[in-house]
């Protein structure tokens, strides 16, 4: 039986990742289209305030942002392997470049008036109005580059990916990893959602035959499910047992606190509940809503804040 459910939206850049990353373990999942602005109630039914895209959820487990889900699915399937032993530390730390710095860059870029109006051309604009503005408010404290900052350092970091991938079919070698992943959805957005936009490639032929070796990695298996349904195998599922990881305290706060977990920048919603858990690598949260039930929410620690909820 299918156990993994995406909820994410065709054009969102970071569930693209996870769809890649699906189809290159070869995958079965459960398709759950969510909006792409607010309200999110069926999402918050399950998280409790994050609202970023996308979400994975496992019964009654929820996993927040790509870089935990990528760990989730390599030990859901351990080959191919998305963190090879000889380049867990570079891969990850390359990874995380790419989710933040080059992603900001080459949005930033995208979504100058042409972009977003070919973006857009297809819908009301009152679509593009709502975008603007949800964007706008979970942007509210992030650094954003101008365009033609953005436009510079996004060549830039194209002809190091071109220097890469000239020598490799893929950033390190004969063989994908998370780097990889992370490194082709902002890419893809241009491309794909953008593509009045991805004149920008040109100078970079080696990228786009990268680009297209990734998205031949198409194996995974994707069934159509329903928001409410979803819901409904949360509520009739219970949250697996916790890792046995220790305990690693940073912030003086006893697990069976009530917490809150934000992100330090975009999408800053928190989300609250009850500390279960907090390893070297995660918060976990127990939370319980009237329609999802008893569930945990899983954050990394890396671009994650933890407080102790105000009484």
């Amino acid at each position: 039986m299918t156990k993994l459910i995406l909820h994410h939206y065709p054009a969102s850049p970071f569930a693209e990742k996870i769809r890649r990353v699906l189809g290159f373990k070869n995958l079965a999942w459960k398709s759950v289209i969510i909006p792409s602005v607010a309200p999110k109630p069926d999402v918050v039914a399950l998280t409790g305030g994050y609202r970023k895209t996308p979400i994975l959820q496992i019964g009654a487990d929820i996993y927040c942002d790509t870089a935990l889900i990528c760990h989730v699915l390599e030990h859901e399937q351990p080959e191919p392997v998305l963190f090879p032993p000889h380049l867990k530390g570079v891969a990850r730390v390359f990874a995380q470049w790419a989710d933040t710095t080059l992603f900001w860059a080459a949005m930033a870029y995208n979504l100058q008036p042409r972009g977003a109006a070919e973006m857009f051309a297809r819908l009301p604009p009152e679509a593009a109005k709502a975008f603007a503005e949800d964007r706008r408010e979970m942007s509210a404290g992030t650094l954003r580059l101008r365009p033609a900052d953005a436009t510079a350092a996004y060549r830039s970091y194209l002809r190091r990916i071109a220097h890469m991938v000239e020598e490799h079919d893929f950033l390190f070698g004969a063989e994908p990893c998370v780097a990889d992943f992370a490194t082709y959805h902002p890419l893809w957005f241009t491309r794909v959602c953008t593509p009045a936009m991805a004149g920008i490639f040109e100078p970079v032929p080696a990228v786009v035959e990268w680009m297209d070796r990734i998205a031949a990695l198409d194996g995974g298996r994707m069934e159509k499910f329903s928001a409410q349904d979803a819901i409904t195998v949360a509520a009739n599922a219970e949250p697996a047992p916790l890792l046995d990881d220790v305990f690693q305290d940073e912030h003086g706060i006893p697990l069976g606190s009530p917490v809150t977990v934000a992100a330090e920048s975009f999408g800053q919603e928190p989300t609250a509940g009850e500390l279960v858990a907090a390893t070297r690598t995660r918060y976990t949260l127990r939370r319980t809503d009237p329609r999802a039930g008893t569930v945990h929410v899983h954050f990394p620690r890396i671009g994650y804040v933890l407080r102790k909820a105000e009484q």
